[in-house]
């Protein structure tokens, strides 16, 4: 069984990258970043300022909605509570709710424990901040992308143009370096990476470039591994 992890900041091509491996590779794709969007979203719609003064509140939120995600391929939809909000959740005032309510411990504990059921019961690619270290550690496969900080901010930008939400560049990137700043120093399952994963700077690369190169990684390592003895 085939279980990959990409992990990551914002801006770095996981989505993209994930569901084109996803699809070569014949396994299902998630983007449990969707999972603390959706929400996040829903703590915003019910009126939770921020910074959350109250975890709680938010823990029995989580608790009490389902959050779903479902598709192939370029055709992936998050529903709370079975409403599409695929397009609502990508909006930049959502992300730093993402980003709250993914520091909450309450909120992790109740997507990992199903972000994990889904990637063993049939395996899968996962994309995330925390997949390779918290989630799935076993994973058969893990990578950190990276990014230039500009690199990321314009695609960031261009995919806000395209989706007819355009923001300010300066505003993207002030809020993309907000978002890595919560991420990487939250108390519980920050966005780290450790020498269990493979590397790969996406400055320079098309998406379809990066998903060849994992891709490749994945195969020759399968290869290895099945010539061990025993295995």
């Amino acid at each position: 069984m085939i279980v990959v992890a990409i992990d990551g900041p914002s801006g770095v091509g996981k989505s993209t990258v994930g569901k084109a491996l996803a699809a070569s590779l014949g396994v299902p794709y998630l983007d449990t970043g969707a999972m603390y969007r959706a929400i996040g979203l829903l703590a915003r719609r019910n009126g939770i300022p921020l910074p959350i003064a109250d975890p709680d509140q938010v823990g029995e939120l989580s608790e009490a909605a389902e959050v779903r995600v479902a598709g192939t391929g370029g055709d992936v939809r998050t529903f709370l509570d079975g409403e599409d909000v695929s397009e609502e959740i990508r909006q930049p005032e959502v992300s730093l709710y993402a980003s709250a309510v993914a520091a909450i411990p309450r909120v992790r504990r109740r997507l990992a424990a199903r972000q994990r059921e889904l990637a063993l019961s049939g395996g899968g690619v996962l994309e995330g901040r925390d997949i390779g270290t918290k989630v799935i550690p076993e994973a058969t496969s893990k990578f950190f992308l990276t990014a230039r900080p500009e690199i990321r901010a314009r695609r960031r930008f261009d995919e806000l143009v395209r989706k007819g939400t355009p923001q300010d560049l300066d505003s993207v990137r002030t809020e993309m370096e907000a978002r890595d700043e919560a991420d990487s120093t939250r108390t519980d399952s920050p966005l780290a990476c450790d020498e269990t994963y493979q590397v790969v700077d996406t400055s320079d690369l098309k998406p379809e470039e990066v998903a060849d190169r994992l891709r490749a990684w994945i195969v020759s390592r399968q290869a290895v591994d099945l010539q061990r003895p025993g295995v």
